[in-house]
Protein backbone atom coordinates (compact mmCIF):
# COMPACT_ATOMS: atom_id res chain seq x y z
CA UNK A 1 0.00 0.00 0.00
CA UNK A 2 1.41 3.17 -0.77
CA UNK A 3 2.04 5.35 2.60
CA UNK A 4 2.21 8.91 3.93
CA UNK A 5 5.87 8.59 3.75
CA UNK A 6 5.34 8.97 -0.31
CA UNK A 7 2.44 11.48 0.33
CA UNK A 8 3.32 15.37 1.31
CA UNK A 9 1.35 16.52 4.42
CA UNK A 10 1.30 20.11 5.31
CA UNK A 11 4.55 20.44 6.78
CA UNK A 12 3.68 23.68 9.53
CA UNK A 13 6.79 26.18 9.92
CA UNK A 14 7.12 26.82 14.07
CA UNK A 15 7.14 24.58 16.34
CA UNK A 16 4.41 26.04 18.89
CA UNK A 17 1.53 24.68 16.12
CA UNK A 18 3.22 21.13 16.53
CA UNK A 19 2.21 18.19 19.27
CA UNK A 20 4.90 15.65 20.08
CA UNK A 21 2.94 12.04 19.64
CA UNK A 22 5.69 9.98 18.76
CA UNK A 23 7.29 7.77 21.70
CA UNK A 24 11.13 7.13 20.95
CA UNK A 25 11.87 3.71 21.47
CA UNK A 26 15.40 3.20 23.78
CA UNK A 27 18.50 4.42 21.20
CA UNK A 28 20.78 1.74 19.84
CA UNK A 29 24.64 2.47 19.72
CA UNK A 30 25.44 1.60 16.02
CA UNK A 31 29.62 2.62 15.89
CA UNK A 32 32.22 1.09 18.31
CA UNK A 33 35.05 2.85 16.74
CA UNK A 34 34.88 6.86 16.64
CA UNK A 35 37.82 7.57 14.97
CA UNK A 36 36.05 9.51 11.74
CA UNK A 37 36.63 7.15 8.32
CA UNK A 38 36.26 10.85 6.50
CA UNK A 39 37.74 13.46 8.74
CA UNK A 40 37.00 15.67 5.93
CA UNK A 41 33.21 14.66 6.64
CA UNK A 42 33.78 14.85 10.22
CA UNK A 43 35.16 18.72 10.18
CA UNK A 44 32.06 19.93 8.87
CA UNK A 45 30.32 18.54 12.17
CA UNK A 46 29.13 21.13 14.42
CA UNK A 47 30.57 20.33 17.99
CA UNK A 48 27.83 19.82 19.34
CA UNK A 49 26.54 17.30 17.36
CA UNK A 50 29.96 15.67 18.56
CA UNK A 51 28.60 13.63 21.50
CA UNK A 52 25.88 11.81 19.06
CA UNK A 53 23.48 12.05 16.84
CA UNK A 54 19.38 11.39 17.25
CA UNK A 55 17.73 9.78 14.46
CA UNK A 56 13.98 9.53 14.25
CA UNK A 57 12.38 6.90 12.05
CA UNK A 58 8.97 5.71 11.95
CA UNK A 59 9.25 1.80 12.15
CA UNK A 60 8.49 -0.24 10.09
CA UNK A 61 8.49 0.60 6.68
CA UNK A 62 10.10 -2.65 5.27
CA UNK A 63 12.53 -2.73 4.55
CA UNK A 64 13.80 0.99 4.69
CA UNK A 65 13.50 0.58 8.39
CA UNK A 66 11.94 -2.40 10.51
CA UNK A 67 12.95 -4.21 13.84
CA UNK A 68 14.63 -7.58 13.58
CA UNK A 69 13.63 -11.08 15.55
CA UNK A 70 14.99 -9.23 18.69
CA UNK A 71 13.43 -5.74 17.97
CA UNK A 72 16.30 -4.32 17.36
CA UNK A 73 16.61 -1.71 14.31
CA UNK A 74 17.52 -2.84 11.02
CA UNK A 75 16.98 -1.92 7.19
CA UNK A 76 18.57 0.19 4.84
CA UNK A 77 18.31 3.87 6.48
CA UNK A 78 19.39 2.04 9.56
CA UNK A 79 22.34 0.53 7.69
CA UNK A 80 22.86 4.42 6.06
CA UNK A 81 22.79 5.30 9.64
CA UNK A 82 25.64 2.93 10.64
CA UNK A 83 27.90 3.94 7.78
CA UNK A 84 27.25 7.28 8.23
CA UNK A 85 28.10 7.74 12.14
CA UNK A 86 31.82 5.60 11.03
CA UNK A 87 32.08 8.32 8.48
CA UNK A 88 32.07 11.06 10.99
CA UNK A 89 33.39 9.31 13.69
CA UNK A 90 29.63 9.96 15.87
CA UNK A 91 27.16 7.42 17.39
CA UNK A 92 23.99 7.51 15.87
CA UNK A 93 20.90 6.48 17.92
CA UNK A 94 17.63 5.24 15.88
CA UNK A 95 14.76 5.84 17.70
CA UNK A 96 11.17 4.79 16.98
CA UNK A 97 8.85 7.78 16.41
CA UNK A 98 5.36 8.10 15.38
CA UNK A 99 5.04 9.61 11.66
CA UNK A 100 2.59 12.52 12.43
CA UNK A 101 5.35 13.73 15.28
CA UNK A 102 8.28 13.14 13.38
CA UNK A 103 9.03 16.57 11.90
CA UNK A 104 7.85 18.26 15.92
CA UNK A 105 10.10 16.09 17.10
CA UNK A 106 13.13 17.94 15.17
CA UNK A 107 11.59 21.13 16.20
CA UNK A 108 11.64 20.29 19.98
CA UNK A 109 15.10 18.78 20.11
CA UNK A 110 13.87 15.70 20.79
CA UNK A 111 15.64 14.06 18.00
CA UNK A 112 18.06 15.59 14.98
CA UNK A 113 17.52 14.38 11.69
CA UNK A 114 14.92 12.17 10.03
CA UNK A 115 15.50 9.08 8.37
CA UNK A 116 12.20 7.38 7.61
CA UNK A 117 11.75 7.03 4.02
CA UNK A 118 10.58 10.40 3.84
CA UNK A 119 10.11 12.17 0.39
CA UNK A 120 12.19 15.58 -0.65
CA UNK A 121 8.92 17.94 -1.17
CA UNK A 122 8.73 21.43 -1.33
CA UNK A 123 6.39 21.55 1.04
CA UNK A 124 8.60 19.75 3.20
CA UNK A 125 11.23 22.00 2.68
CA UNK A 126 9.50 24.70 3.90
CA UNK A 127 11.13 23.70 7.50
CA UNK A 128 13.13 20.59 6.36
CA UNK A 129 16.32 20.70 4.44
CA UNK A 130 17.00 17.22 2.98
CA UNK A 131 20.38 15.46 2.08
CA UNK A 132 18.95 13.13 -0.98
CA UNK A 133 20.03 9.13 -0.84
CA UNK A 134 17.41 7.39 -2.65
CA UNK A 135 14.82 7.88 -5.58
CA UNK A 136 11.45 6.25 -4.76
CA UNK A 137 9.05 5.25 -7.15
CA UNK A 138 7.10 2.89 -8.18
CA UNK A 139 7.96 -0.93 -9.28
CA UNK A 140 6.55 -4.11 -10.79
CA UNK A 141 6.27 -7.57 -9.33
CA UNK A 142 6.23 -10.36 -11.67
CA UNK A 143 6.67 -14.17 -11.51
CA UNK A 144 10.40 -15.58 -11.48
CA UNK A 145 11.82 -14.94 -14.66
CA UNK A 146 9.31 -12.50 -16.49
CA UNK A 147 7.79 -14.94 -18.36
CA UNK A 148 5.45 -12.51 -19.79
CA UNK A 149 8.60 -9.68 -20.49
CA UNK A 150 7.48 -7.08 -18.51
CA UNK A 151 9.73 -4.13 -18.57
CA UNK A 152 7.61 -1.40 -18.36
CA UNK A 153 4.33 0.13 -17.79
CA UNK A 154 3.27 0.18 -21.55
CA UNK A 155 3.92 -3.89 -21.42
CA UNK A 156 0.82 -4.60 -18.68
CA UNK A 157 -1.29 -2.98 -21.21
CA UNK A 158 -3.86 -5.44 -22.21
CA UNK A 159 -2.67 -7.72 -19.27
CA UNK A 160 -4.29 -8.29 -15.31
CA UNK A 161 -2.20 -6.79 -13.02
CA UNK A 162 -3.24 -7.40 -9.18
CA UNK A 163 -2.85 -4.34 -7.12
CA UNK A 164 -4.55 -3.42 -3.31
CA UNK A 165 -7.05 -1.74 -3.38
CA UNK A 166 -7.62 2.14 -2.29
CA UNK A 167 -3.61 2.70 -3.09
CA UNK A 168 -1.90 5.33 -5.34
CA UNK A 169 -0.81 2.49 -7.61
CA UNK A 170 -4.63 1.73 -8.96
CA UNK A 171 -4.38 5.92 -10.12
CA UNK A 172 -1.24 4.91 -11.55
CA UNK A 173 -2.60 1.80 -14.13
CA UNK A 174 -5.36 4.35 -14.69
CA UNK A 175 -2.96 7.36 -15.71
CA UNK A 176 -1.40 4.36 -17.74
CA UNK A 177 -4.35 2.81 -19.82
CA UNK A 178 -5.06 5.99 -21.89
CA UNK A 179 -1.89 5.24 -23.79
CA UNK A 180 -3.24 1.11 -24.64
CA UNK A 181 -4.87 -0.22 -27.43
CA UNK A 182 -5.80 -2.66 -24.78
CA UNK A 183 -6.24 -1.23 -21.39
CA UNK A 184 -5.24 -3.01 -18.47
CA UNK A 185 -7.10 -4.80 -16.68
CA UNK A 186 -6.80 -4.24 -12.37
CA UNK A 187 -7.73 -7.18 -9.97
CA UNK A 188 -8.35 -5.31 -6.77
CA UNK A 189 -7.62 -7.05 -3.41
CA UNK A 190 -7.55 -6.07 -0.08
CA UNK A 191 -4.25 -6.81 1.07
CA UNK A 192 -0.42 -6.81 -0.99
CA UNK A 193 -0.28 -10.17 0.15
CA UNK A 194 -3.80 -11.45 -1.53
CA UNK A 195 -2.21 -9.56 -4.61
CA UNK A 196 1.03 -11.58 -4.65
CA UNK A 197 -1.39 -14.68 -4.21
CA UNK A 198 -3.00 -13.52 -7.20
CA UNK A 199 0.43 -14.05 -9.24
CA UNK A 200 1.58 -16.90 -7.82
CA UNK A 201 -2.22 -18.52 -8.85
CA UNK A 202 -1.59 -17.28 -12.51
CA UNK A 203 -4.62 -15.10 -12.27
CA UNK A 204 -2.22 -11.75 -12.54
CA UNK A 205 0.81 -11.47 -14.34
CA UNK A 206 2.47 -8.20 -12.54
CA UNK A 207 1.48 -6.66 -9.26
CA UNK A 208 2.53 -2.96 -8.88
CA UNK A 209 3.59 -1.21 -5.45
CA UNK A 210 6.32 1.24 -4.26
CA UNK A 211 9.65 0.94 -5.22
CA UNK A 212 10.76 -0.37 -1.80
CA UNK A 213 7.72 -2.02 -1.07
CA UNK A 214 8.10 -4.54 -4.25
CA UNK A 215 11.84 -4.83 -3.64
CA UNK A 216 11.34 -6.64 -0.22
CA UNK A 217 8.63 -8.25 -1.76
CA UNK A 218 11.25 -10.17 -3.97
CA UNK A 219 13.81 -10.61 -1.17
CA UNK A 220 11.25 -11.61 0.86
CA UNK A 221 9.23 -13.74 -0.77
CA UNK A 222 10.89 -17.57 0.62
CA UNK A 223 12.38 -20.62 -1.07
CA UNK A 224 11.29 -21.02 -4.78
CA UNK A 225 11.98 -17.41 -5.31
CA UNK A 226 8.51 -16.62 -6.55
CA UNK A 227 9.01 -12.80 -7.94
CA UNK A 228 11.21 -10.37 -9.72
CA UNK A 229 11.15 -7.20 -9.63
CA UNK A 230 11.33 -4.85 -12.44
CA UNK A 231 11.57 -0.73 -11.98
CA UNK A 232 10.05 0.65 -15.20
CA UNK A 233 10.96 4.19 -16.25
CA UNK A 234 7.98 4.89 -18.60
CA UNK A 235 5.84 6.36 -15.44
CA UNK A 236 2.88 8.60 -16.33
CA UNK A 237 3.28 12.39 -15.22
CA UNK A 238 2.61 12.48 -11.96
CA UNK A 239 4.10 9.03 -10.75
CA UNK A 240 8.02 9.23 -11.87
CA UNK A 241 10.11 8.78 -9.16
CA UNK A 242 10.60 11.41 -6.64
CA UNK A 243 13.37 11.51 -4.03
CA UNK A 244 13.75 10.53 -0.52
CA UNK A 245 16.20 12.48 1.55
CA UNK A 246 17.02 12.81 5.33
CA UNK A 247 15.57 15.38 6.63
CA UNK A 248 17.29 18.51 8.65
CA UNK A 249 16.35 21.55 10.66
CA UNK A 250 16.95 24.36 7.99
CA UNK A 251 18.75 25.95 10.91
CA UNK A 252 21.55 23.14 11.18
CA UNK A 253 23.28 23.94 8.30
CA UNK A 254 26.05 22.74 9.43
CA UNK A 255 24.83 19.12 10.37
CA UNK A 256 23.49 19.05 6.91
CA UNK A 257 26.83 20.24 5.32
CA UNK A 258 28.54 17.04 7.61
CA UNK A 259 25.98 14.45 6.80
CA UNK A 260 25.95 15.30 3.10
CA UNK A 261 29.49 15.05 2.83
CA UNK A 262 29.10 11.36 4.90
CA UNK A 263 26.91 10.24 2.13
CA UNK A 264 29.17 11.34 -0.94
CA UNK A 265 31.79 9.84 1.11
CA UNK A 266 29.89 6.27 0.91
CA UNK A 267 28.69 6.76 -2.55
CA UNK A 268 32.36 7.28 -3.84
CA UNK A 269 33.99 4.45 -1.91
CA UNK A 270 31.45 1.59 -2.77
CA UNK A 271 30.00 0.96 1.20
CA UNK A 272 26.12 2.47 -0.57
CA UNK A 273 25.81 0.09 -3.47
CA UNK A 274 26.97 -2.53 -1.18
CA UNK A 275 24.09 -1.12 1.10
CA UNK A 276 21.27 -1.01 -1.90
CA UNK A 277 22.49 -4.70 -2.79
CA UNK A 278 21.88 -6.19 0.49
CA UNK A 279 18.61 -4.72 0.41
CA UNK A 280 17.44 -5.55 -2.87
CA UNK A 281 17.40 -1.88 -3.64
CA UNK A 282 19.65 -1.22 -6.80
CA UNK A 283 17.45 0.28 -9.14
CA UNK A 284 16.73 3.09 -6.90
CA UNK A 285 19.99 4.27 -6.51
CA UNK A 286 21.70 8.16 -6.85
CA UNK A 287 24.85 8.70 -7.90
CA UNK A 288 25.06 12.28 -5.79
CA UNK A 289 23.99 13.46 -2.59
CA UNK A 290 22.50 16.62 -3.56
CA UNK A 291 20.65 19.13 -0.62
CA UNK A 292 16.96 19.62 -1.81
CA UNK A 293 17.11 18.20 -5.28
CA UNK A 294 12.95 18.34 -5.91
CA UNK A 295 12.63 21.53 -7.58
Amino acid sequence: MSVSKIAGFAALATASLFVLTGCAAPAATNTDELVPTDPGAAALLPEEYKDGISVASDIPYAPMELFDENDNPTGFDYDLSVEIGKKLGVVLSFNDQDWDGIIPSLQSGTHDIIMSGMNDTLERQEVLDFVDYFSAGFAVVVAEGNPEGINSFADLCGKVVAIQTATAQIDLINAVNPSCDTPIEVLEFPTDGDAQNAIRAGKAVAGVNDGQVAAYTVQTAGEGAYFDLVAPTDAPEGYTSALTGIGVLKANTGLTAAIQAAVQSLIDDGTYAELLAKWNLSPFGVTEATINGTK
